[in-house]
């Protein structure tokens, strides 16, 4: 059976080790060098990676390492939306009370 790791910042340390899960909590810097030791283990098949680890790799490179290394690779979407994406509650509130969006400066 092929195992499965998480690559977190440090911020969610006990996140997935308290499932039972192998997790591997590093810096950004760090993380090709972690990629490369987890993925020299043997049974290791999926590799999961936090979105906010990702802003440091090469996306053509981790493809490529992807198709050489035989497993798979997954980036776990960030748990902290950007504050663009965070809809204020009043703005909601009347755009389901009116049906219209309406937008507010404060």
């Amino acid at each position: 059976m092929k195992k499965i790791s998480f690559l977190t910042p440090g911020d969610a340390e006990f996140g997935f080790g308290l499932a039972g899960m192998s997790q591997f909590v590093c810096e950004k810097d760090q993380v090709e060098d972690r990629m490369k030791k987890i993925m020299s283990e043997a049974d290791m098949g999926l590799i999961i990676i936090d979105e906010r680890m990702m802003n440091g790799i090469d996306e053509g490179k981790m493809r490529e390492t992807e198709q050489r290394w035989g497993g798979i690779f997954l980036v776990l979407p960030s748990p902290v939306k950007p504050a663009a994406e965070i809809d204020d509650y009043a703005v909601r509130l009347i755009r389901r009370a009116i049906g219209y969006h309406v937008r507010l400066k404060l």
